[in-house]
């Protein structure tokens, strides 16, 4: 009922729009031969993707009178060739270091950026059990580390160039597939630490919002209850825990209790909207003036903008030097195309 719900809403938003005419019927991008290609990393599980992003491609299609097919391929890695080898008709939903191996790859370029609850950037956090001695940066030496990606920027790459400047070298690595997939390797004690996404708690009505500075978990499990509120959202006393802990609350649902952050990494740009090099650019337009125009309404909660998806609040247009800071980072490790795809 709340899947029906969530594609009712989409198409009444949509039925006010302005559909683009002629495109489909003449057989070109977006008719129901050639479908415009839809890309999600597999940062997060993938049926709720796959779920998500059918109502994301319904609502587009209402608003533009084009047709749209969602990929959700098995790795980063994965995601960057299937756009590549489409350059005419792809989009994709991928992170910030995705998108630096895509556009020297193949020449992918940016459209737009993520927005999650007003920050356009977000962080990579550090996790540890709660029962484990492991209290300060230094004490991961030697330690074992489970990551979701080679490509996720949170994931991987920023928490590598920050243990390589620290001269922290770990012991064994565990590729687990996903940010959530991390969070439960912590929370059943088969890694260390891990590293995932972090996004700022909501604090409740009357306090101050959380600013970068803060601590990361601003509350007291002494005296504050971790639980599942009526909303399905996973709460410590008053505050909504907005990190990748709450992906897996239904699986794991005392992962606060069990699971702490150690510490945060420097700001990252935040996720992108990204198109094939030769997609026509006033489709881009077109395609994110619709987006942003479905983040307004309550169908796209049921989309990229749900917890369990990617916690898009909204996007806005971004330029590619905003990612200079993270070819930087690839710079410092030393890191190449062929270390992520293999050569040839």
């Amino acid at each position: 009922m709340k899947k029906i719900l969530a594609l009712l809403l989409a198409a009444a938003f949509v039925l006010s729009a302005a559909p683009l005419t002629g495109v489909s019927a003449q057989g070109g991008l977006g008719s129901e031969d050639n479908p415009i290609q839809v890309y999600f990393v597999p940062s997060v599980d993938a049926q709720v993707i796959v779920e998500g992003g059918e109502i994301m491609a319904q609502a587009l299609q209402e608003a533009t009178g084009l047709h749209y097919e969602v990929f959700v391929p098995t790795s980063y890695a994965a995601t960057i060739e299937a756009m590549c080898a489409a350059p005419e008709n792809s989009m994709g939903f991928i992170p910030a270091a995705g998108y630096v191996l895509a556009h020297d790859r193949c020449g992918v370029e940016v459209g737009a950026a993520a927005v999650r609850f007003g920050w356009p950037v977000y962080w990579a956090q550090y996790l540890v059990r709660r029962d484990s001695d492991i209290f300060t940066f230094g004490d991961l030496e030697g330690k074992t580390w489970g990551y979701g990606d080679p490509t996720s920027t949170s994931g991987f790459i920023v928490p590598s160039v920050e243990l390589q400047a620290a001269g922290i070298e770990v012991g064994d690595t565990v590729e687990t597939g996903g940010h959530n997939q991390t969070v439960l390797a912590v929370y059943n004690g088969e890694v260390d630490f891990g590293t995932t996404y972090f996004s700022p708690p909501l604090m409740p009505e009357g306090h101050a919002p959380w600013n970068y500075g803060d601590l990361p978990e601003p509350y007291d499990l002494t005296v504050d209850e971790s639980y599942i509120g009526e909303d399905g959202k996973l709460y410590v006393g008053d505050i909504r825990i907005m990190d990748a802990r709450a992906s897996v609350r239904e699986t794991a649902p005392d992962v606060v209790d069990q699971v702490r952050i150690l510490r945060l990494s420097d700001p990252i740009p935040n996720d992108t909207l990204s198109f094939g090099p030769d997609f026509p650019p006033e489709l881009r337009q077109q395609i994110i003036d619709a987006l942003i125009a479905f983040s307004e309404t309550e169908a796209w909660d049921q989309s990229i903008g749900s917890e369990d998806f990617y916690s898009w609040s909204t996007l806005q247009p971004i330029t590619d030097d905003v990612f200079d800071s993270v070819r930087l980072q690839f710079e410092i490790l030393g890191m190449t195309e062929e270390d992520v795809f293999g050569e040839g």
